[in-house]
């Protein structure tokens, strides 16, 4: 089968990219062993929290990093293979992409692995948000079988979004660098190739958004709590995940926007588009940085070890931030005496009289 036979093989032509054969299979290979193991170990660090706080209020947030870091994992896994596999084999298409079968996995993997990661960053921040303004209804409502009917669903719309080209019989097309797949780029054609670009770039830069707005809600909301009660009980936990769901989205906006706003622009400008081959490689491998560095986000920002970065503080600037005692404290005993405040006659008064009780769940 030639090129001309199959218009997948479009991305062969003369618009190609310089790459060093070695250096690209040797950085492949270095960034696909350092990904796996850093999500490996962010899996275990979560399952072990998971283990700790399975009946606390921390626990569907634990399960949603784990989805989350289990994605990336697998990402790394399965995206990594085929780049490693496209290298080695001198990024010959014609000679082991006859039928087509690997660029369409190749881009449906891209596709996948790609918005999911948003989407779990978007609903981690949600789910926060709710826990922090609504503990009561979080409590109730948020079970791990709700967490997981959710994951299940953000996964399965992902798997969607990366059929759609397939369902619609639009190939995957292959690169112009010829070491990946995705949606088409070059010689746009119809308004259905510029959708598929701008459904992508939009959904994701939409999960970005969603997930700004609930973290500031929420970091907002804690703030005012803290000033206007002096009680402190209870909110180590919050704290904690805020500063692990505001680096999560820092990583996401820093590695992710620059690959969104070019396939944006390449959908609407289409082939006026200013963008060259080298330029999307180089966005594409910062949207690849996002998966090494997630798992990092809970290896590095935990209690542990921001209780320690505290004391390095407090002892270098001799400032006074915030009572170590505040983590020490469970967040399940403060979730029992706001069950036990809600139900005396007087909880309403009670719970407006101590707003950082109320939320402590």
């Amino acid at each position: 089968m030639n090129s001309s036979q199959s218009p997948v093989l479009d991305g062969l032509g003369n618009t190609t990219c310089n790459a060093h054969k070695k250096i690209s299979v040797f950085f492949s290979i270095i960034f696909m062993t350092v990904g796996i193991l850093s999500n490996s170990l962010a899996i275990a660090i979560l399952m072990k929290a998971y283990q700790r706080f399975r009946q606390k209020s921390k626990a569907s947030f634990l399960l949603f990093a784990s989805g989350l870091v289990v994605t990336d994992l697998f990402g790394h896994l399965i995206n990594g293979t085929i780049a490693v596999f496209v290298y080695a084999s001198d990024k010959d298409w014609i000679r082991f992409n006859q039928s087509n079968i690997l660029c369409s996995v190749f881009g449906i993997c891209m596709v996948f692995f790609g918005l999911c990661p948003l989407f779990l960053g978007s609903v981690m921040a949600v789910e926060r948000c709710i826990g922090v303004t609504k503990p009561i209804f979080h409590s109730t409502k948020m079970t791990s079988k709700h967490v997981k009917m959710i994951l299940t669903t953000v996964c399965l719309f992902a798997v969607f979004i990366a059929l759609l080209p397939i369902l619609s019989f639009r190939a995957y097309q292959i690169q112009a660098s010829r070491t990946w797949c995705f949606y088409k780029t070059e010689h746009i054609e119809d308004w259905e190739d510029r959708f598929y670009l701008l459904l992508f770039s939009c959904l994701g830069l939409l999960a970005l958004a969603v997930s700004f707005l609930c973290n500031a809600v929420t970091g907002i909301t804690l703030l005012r709590v803290k000033f206007k009660s002096q009680q402190r009980q209870g909110r180590s936990h919050h704290f904690e995940m805020i500063i692990q769901l505001l680096a999560i989205m820092c990583v996401s906006c820093i590695c992710w926007s620059p690959f969104l706003v070019t396939m944006a622009n390449i959908g609407i400008n289409e082939d006026r588009s200013m963008e060259t081959c080298e330029t999307i490689l180089v966005v594409l491998r910062m949207a690849t940085w996002n998966q090494i560095l997630d798992p990092w986000v809970y290896i590095l920002l935990r209690k542990a070890v921001l209780k320690t970065l505290y004391k390095i503080a407090r002892r270098c600037c001799g400032m006074h931030i915030m009572n170590l005692h505040m983590w020490e404290l469970s967040s399940i005993k403060n979730s029992l005496k706001v069950a036990a405040i809600s139900e005396s006659p007087v909880s309403s008064k009670q719970i407006n009289q101590q707003p950082l009780s109320s939320t402590g769940q």
